[in-house]
């Protein structure tokens, strides 16, 4: 393969593919490429009488689209947010599906769950009896590098205890009847399953839900709130509260602490706030060498 054949592959064959698996492929090409010219360039030569050379150049590389910043609400708009959907449910028509969607999203927001690790929880997964607050056993992580499920026990803090306590005592029987039957869902469908235990919601439906809501309570916001912004605000969150980085990248499950400073997102004043902090430690120390 030469340029050429690169600016063909790029240009023809992936010219509908999106910006990450063009990247991607053009990343596992340069790869290729060096891999053969440090361990196999003279052989070749010597067969062939060719020098390999790597078909992406300074001039065909694909450019990958720039990753949408998630900057998410403030602490004040989440709260403005939850306020309203909790006085909702006094008078929502099926108490039953539209407390389990503010459950689900309030836990989004406490410990940063993503929606797919919401959706796979089971009753059984929360450990109550574990650590200072009782722990959620998240079974279905999201694995680094296709790497498969990761597990992870997530400590019930910011109030996700009594979270999770309203709804197993107050809302999750009107979907089932049988706490003790194994796999029962922690967020159970409208739906039934052949034996007639209720199925597992969706996804979508606590994805829809949370957009339905934020259109009505948060009007100001400009993108579509997705369960991702109420992970970025998690994280966010107990970054602010004093929380260190490693503690946050196991809340969150992130395989990398890079990943885990991609979800921070600090106040205006926090470069501000961190200065005056040091100033007035600074001073501290020097007060006792003062005449």
């Amino acid at each position: 393969m030469e340029p050429a054949d690169g600016d063909a592959y790029f240009g023809k064959v992936m010219r509908g593919a999106s910006n990450s698996t063009r990247v991607a492929r053009a990343q596992a090409l340069r790869t290729f490429a060096v891999f053969i010219e440090l361990r196999h360039a003279a052989e070749i030569h010597r067969l062939t009488g060719r020098v390999p050379q790597c078909p992406v150049d300074e001039m065909n590389p694909p450019r990958g689209g720039q990753a949408a910043l998630r900057i998410p609400p403030s602490a004040e708009q989440v709260a403005r947010l939850f306020a309203g959907w909790r006085k909702d449910l006094a008078g929502c028509r099926k108490f039953g599906p539209a407390a389990r969607n503010y459950a689900a999203a309030r836990l989004m927001a406490e410990l940063g769950l993503r929606v797919n690790e919401a959706c796979s929880l089971d009753l059984a997964d929360i450990k109550w009896e574990l650590g200072r607050f009782g722990k959620l056993h998240v079974r279905k992580g999201k694995g680094a590098r296709r790497s498969g499920p990761r597990e992870r026990m997530v400590p019930l803090i910011n109030d996700a205890g009594r979270t999770l306590r309203w709804f197993v005592e107050d809302v999750w029987g009107h979907f089932d009847d049988d706490h003790t039957r194994h796999g029962a869902p922690l967020f159970p469908s409208e739906r039934k399953n052949a034996d007639g235990s209720a199925g597992r919601v969706s996804d979508e439906t606590l994805r829809a839900a949370l957009t339905e809501v934020a259109a009505r309570h948060l009007p100001e916001w400009p993108n579509r709130l997705t369960p991702h912004f109420l992970r970025h605000f998690c994280a966010s969150q107990l970054y602010d509260g004093g929380m260190d980085l490693i503690a946050i990248q196991e809340t969150l499950g992130h395989s990398w602490i890079a990943t885990t400073m991609n979800y921070v997102h600090v106040r205006r004043t926090h470069v501000e706030d961190a200065w005056i902090t040091g100033q007035q430690r600074s001073a501290q120390r020097l007060k006792g060498l003062r005449p």
